[in-house]
């Protein structure tokens, strides 16, 4: 039997859908197992705990909305190749957040109390810019994907040397998204005005200074 064609209403709900599942679900999400599974914890004074805690605070903050852009992208898109490697990407990064979400437990810390604002805006994000057409959609995930690297091997330089845990997961992270945004070039992705590229880089910064707090 066929499978029947999701509408515009069916794809929002479905993008809801997701969002909660995003939010709420538990850190034992993940699929494949934590690059971390295998490295003993190492002791950390409270201040480089806090500290790796805040880090892996915002680098979820940043799984939440990349979960919220890759839905709203899916949500739009034209083509069903575009849709479904939208949502392959969102599946894997599924992961991701497990991941952060157990060393953050390890830490005794939670994630942000903003995620919902994160996911909320970073869907409406992806939807509206893939209105304007599935390359534009990939073009943001490109860009997307660049500065998530850049700002997770940012983080690498700053967490605690001995915190080896959060460095694999933040390594395997980095690896991923790199791939990711291979991916959107490969299939068309245009480039983005550097305006766009100027204000994606102004709201990753707020949400980091947000996230790593609260």
């Amino acid at each position: 039997m066929n499978s029947r064609e999701l509408g515009p209403l069916d794809r929002l709900l479905s993008g809801i859908d997701a969002g909660l599942r995003t939010i709420a679900a538990p850190g034992t999400r993940h699929i494949r197992p934590n690059p971390a599974e295998d490295i003993p914890d190492s002791a950390l004074s409270r201040a480089e705990k806090a500290h790796a805690a805040g880090l892996m605070r915002v680098n979820h903050a940043g799984e939440v909305a990349a979960q919220g852009l890759y839905q709203g992208h899916a949500s739009v898109a034209r083509n069903k190749s575009t849709e479904t490697q939208m949502l392959k990407a969102a599946e894997e990064e599924l992961d991701h957040l497990g991941w952060c979400e157990q060393r953050l437990d390890e830490l005794g810390e939670g994630p942000s109390r903003l995620r919902p604002i994160w996911y909320a805006g970073a869907f409406a994000i992806g939807a509206v810019s893939g209105i304007l057409g599935d390359r534009w959609s990939l073009g943001f995930i490109e860009e997307t994907e660049r500065q998530v690297a850049e700002h997770l091997n940012g983080h690498l330089q700053k967490l605690p040397e001995t915190d080896a845990r959060s460095r694999a997961i933040v390594e395997t992270m980095c690896a991923e998204e790199e791939v990711h945004g291979a991916n959107a070039k490969l299939a068309g992705a245009a480039e983005l005005p550097l305006p766009i590229r100027a204000l994606m880089r102004l709201a990753a910064k707020v949400m980091t200074s947000a996230a790593y707090r609260f």
